[in-house]
């Protein structure tokens, strides 16, 4: 997939998307890299540790989370990208719904577009990623982030997301973006029941037929506490190693986590077992 500086390869072995969250109020680390500089330097530590993706948000997309202004984001994100401009060797990704953030974040040094709405919050977002040629990652939500997980679900959570996930193809044909710039993401998560959210992840090569890389986002969600009977973010580690190895299997091309250097083992083995099953086959 060619960015503005460089090509990321996909499909050799699954990528590791590092979260970094410049909020007061995300589920897992809101409010813990709120300087722009504790949070620039965090991202240097993640790539570090394995990250081959950094994805910076400005805004909490939690269950019963409330919208943030355009300059609110704007002041979380923008002094973390431009800080590091020349210190990262690895892509950033900009996780924004807005296109005057995702704008300003690509002038700053982004290289890719991560909207959990799929081009329906902001309809500018699409002239703007196809100005600037950078990667759009397409996400699955069902709902708005406030009201998300309060239902009614849907049925067919696979008929579901394939539709969404369909229609969000073609926003983003009807605006130009070629389709080897796009990923797509199912969103564990966001508008899903815990069963449906299994189902997915058991089900994710079916959604590979669509034609576009996947990438998966299960890092401490909280229907991994729930299978596993409690528990905190902090505590929700081996659920999520276990979600992880599911999406690794299942033939995700980038996975979204918190805790780098541990999923970054997992997916390593993961990728190997991967291998084995496909030279058998």
């Amino acid at each position: 997939m060619r960015l503005a500086t460089r090509t990321l390869v996909l499909g050799e072995r699954t990528l590791v998307m590092s979260v970094l969250n410049v909020t007061p109020d995300s589920f897992s680390d809101g409010g813990m890299y709120l300087d722009a500089e504790a949070a620039a330097r965090r991202a240097v530590e993640m790539e570090a540790a394995g990250a081959d993706i950094i994805d910076i948000g400005g805004e909490s997309t939690r269950p019963g989370s409330e919208p943030v202004s355009v300059e609110t984001e704007l002041a979380r994100v923008l002094p973390v990208v431009e800080r590091l401009r020349g210190r990262l060797k690895i892509p950033i990704s900009i996780d924004t719904q807005k296109a005057r953030v995702a704008e300003a974040a690509l002038a700053a040094g982004a290289e890719i577009v991560n909207d959990v709405s799929a081009l329906r919050t902001d309809p500018a977002l699409a002239a703007v990623v196809r100005r600037a040629r950078a990667a759009l990652v397409l996400m699955h939500i069902r709902g708005r982030p406030k009201s998300m997980q309060r239902g009614p679900f849907a049925r067919d959570v696979m008929a579901d997301v394939t539709r969404g996930l369909r229609e969000a193809l073609e926003r983003a044909r009807a605006a130009g973006i070629p389709r080897g710039r796009i990923l797509l993401d199912p969103g564990i998560g966001f508008g899903k029941s815990v069963e449906q959210n299994c189902e997915l992840l058991a089900r994710l090569p079916e959604l590979a037929r669509l034609g576009c890389p996947l990438v998966v986002g299960t890092s401490r969600k909280s229907f991994l506490g729930k299978i596993a009977g409690g528990g905190t973010e902090d505590g929700r580690i081996w659920g999520t190693a276990a979600s992880v190895t599911a999406s690794v299997l299942g033939g995700a091309h980038i996975v979204r986590v918190h805790d780098v250097a541990e999923m970054r083992l997992v997916v390593r083995v993961a990728d190997a077992i991967g291998r084995e099953g496909e030279e058998k086959r």
